[in-house]
């Protein structure tokens, strides 16, 4: 099978890590080690391989090892589709992230061109109970890992949106002002909804052509409001109603992601926190089955804390999945016995915290 693997990973002044220089095979790794000592900020390092602000959504100053302040860089070496690439990205305090791959300078979306990412944190935990801005970005992250130029679309829309408001704040009534917005958010909208449901469908024809001991879960994209094919000529009907508000009140930003176990027909929201977790798990893997298709390789897992909430037959079942699929996952817990089932097929690291810095060491066995 081809894969896509990161064959080593370095962090300076990143978070905790004032240096690590972590060598890595195509295997899982499993990361353990005491809450608060860097394990995560490992995973946030390779998630910033990939268009966007990271597992955190940290914004770059916010990533730099303090008391020092003095900036951060992560490298990689990827090899992806029978080639290797290097992968820089960096800021310098008080300055935007930067990217170079294979020594050119290059935009965030290219990165999307050469690496697929996926990942699982305990925040999303929550995914189906709170709002839906997190739904909204989950479904969002799993298109762009389908198409690449989800990115761009989602922030010409929203930077079209945040002009177009500005405008009903200031009670602008003057049609001119928002005939061209509207045209451009008409337009990227219509591709945020065509990428949505294209995704919607590759988690669905996934998650059905799979055995699975996780449960499927039944997808559906929805809005408060239906989201018309003619969104330019609505948006210029609701102006009134808009101005009255204050905000833009229709469009793919009011989108939401409906989710129902299936086996059950319960819908995720009402579900219990171990269904939940286990609906989110399944979509993940899902997803990588997908991308191991479509792109020809299964995407990079991150994986924190996966295995809380799991018990023992359903976390050894999660790490014969991820091995069948043949990701290189990395995957976070606070022991290592959280990870006894892998044995010989992943690689391990203990992170521990010596005066305020991460130590990563490396291991043959949990």
């Amino acid at each position: 099978m081809t894969k896509l693997v990161l064959s080593e990973l370095t962090l300076s002044h990143f978070r905790s890590h004032k240096r690590a220089v972590v060598p890595l095979d195509p295997r899982p790794m499993a990361i353990f080690g005491p809450n608060g000592a860097g394990k995560t900020n490992l995973l946030e390092a390779v998630s910033l391989l990939s268009p966007g602000r990271g597992l955190r959504r940290a914004g770059a100053d916010d990533l730099a090892r303090r008391p020092e302040a003095l900036g951060w860089k992560v490298t990689a070496h990827l090899q992806s589709l029978h080639q290797t690439h290097e992968l820089e990205t960096w800021a310098e305090a008080g300055s935007a992230r930067q990217l170079r791959i294979d020594g050119k300078t290059a935009p965030q979306v290219a990165l999307g061109r050469v690496a697929r990412i996926l990942w699982l944190v305990p925040s999303m935990d929550r995914l189906w109970i709170e709002g839906a801005d997190g739904r909204r970005r989950f479904l969002d992250r799993a298109t762009l890992s389908f198409e690449p130029t989800h990115a761009e679309a989602v922030l010409t829309y929203e930077k079209a949106m945040r002009e177009r408001n500005r405008l009903l704040k200031d009670m602008v009534r003057d049609a001119h002002w928002y005939t061209a917005i509207e045209a451009q958010m008409a337009e990227a909208g219509a591709a945020i909804q065509r990428n949505r449901a294209t995704a919607i469908a590759e988690l669905t024809a996934a998650q059905e052509a799979a055995a699975t001991a996780f449960p499927t879960a039944t997808l559906a994209l929805t809005a408060s409001e239906p989201i018309p094919d003619d969104l330019q000529t609505a948006l210029a009907d609701n102006r009134s109603r808009d101005m009255a508000a204050g905000r833009t009140l229709l469009g793919p930003h009011r989108a939401d992601l409906d989710a129902i176990y299936a086996d059950k027909g319960v819908p995720a929201k009402d579900c219990s926190t171990g269904e939940q977790k286990a609906l989110l798990i399944s979509l993940i893997l899902a997803n990588g089955r997908a991308l191991a298709r479509d792109f020809g390789a299964p995407p990079i897992l991150l994986l924190d804390e996966v295995a809380a909430h799991l018990d023992a037959t359903r976390r050894a079942a999660l790490y014969d999945e991820i091995c069948s699929l043949g990701a290189q996952a990395f995957m976070t817990g606070t022991g290592a016995e959280l990870f006894a089932e892998l044995g010989a097929r992943a690689q391990y690291a203990e992170v521990t915290d010596a005066d305020g810095q991460s130590i990563v060491t490396q291991k043959d066995k949990p």
